[in-house]
């Protein structure tokens, strides 16, 4: 029982200590999601596959994500998500991924992490601005390449799939038990009042000025993706 309650205590210590080191302003995350994303796709042989970026339905990505702690792990970052809509990609929607594991860990890292909404049943998880990857969305490491490996079944083995980078490597990352839900004080900051994700996801509102970095990287590649020419992100000519 002593030991249960001292892993408590270590959890609820080290968890704040993380969000607050993760805590950095809504544009500068903005910017920091693009250029991860724009480093990541840009290498030539470790990326996101074509294949699977241009099926995605959202995109998410969480610009250094810390793991930390002693004996009792951490994990915790604050992400900025999109999705696709008719008239382009969404209006950014802030988001905390946070959750704990047991294990023999000491001292921390800092991850990138890349998370692809894949269809519909993932997008309505992701809509509902709360959820537990591997219990109410089924989460899978993703295939890193130019390609997605034939035969592999990536389109119908999860709804989310996720990867991370650290240190320089580039790979698909199992997330079992990280809980996602929105970032509402960051929301506030961003657009100055409460937007719920369902607002900004499903294009119901426009990309203020200050999602122009993320948008515009996110358009640029998935339009690569799809075998199009990159294309500027539509709310940007406004």
């Amino acid at each position: 029982m002593k030991v249960w309650l001292t892993c408590c205590l270590l959890v609820s210590l080290v968890i704040p200590s993380l969000a607050a080191e993760t805590k950095m302003k809504t544009a500068e995350r903005i910017q920091a999601a693009s250029t991860v994303l724009d480093e990541i796709e840009s290498a030539p042989d470790q990326r996101i596959p074509e294949e699977v970026l241009g099926s995605a339905e959202c995109v998410a990505v969480v610009p250094t994500m810390l793991n930390g702690g002693f004996i009792v792990g951490a994990r915790f970052g604050r992400g900025v998500a999109s999705c696709r809509t008719a008239k382009g990609w969404s209006a950014p929607a802030f988001f905390t991924i946070k959750g704990g594991s047991f294990g023999l860990q000491i001292g921390g890292q800092a991850i990138d992490l890349v998370m692809l909404i894949m269809n519909k049943q993932g997008m309505d998880n992701l809509l509902s601005s709360k959820f537990k990857l591997g219990a109410d969305a089924s989460v899978a490491a993703g295939p890193v390449g130019r390609q997605a490996a034939a035969g592999t079944d990536w389109k119908l083995k999860a709804q989310v799939l996720s990867y991370s980078r650290a240190r320089g490597v580039f790979a698909g990352l199992a997330l079992n038990g990280a809980a996602i839900s929105q970032d509402k004080d960051s929301t506030r900051e961003f657009y100055g009042r409460m937007v719920p994700f369902n607002t900004a996801l499903k294009g119901t509102i426009e990309a203020p000025k200050d999602a122009y970095p993320f948008l515009s990287t996110l358009s640029k590649w998935a339009q690569t993706a799809s075998g199009g020419q990159p294309a500027a992100q539509s709310d940007e000519k406004k």
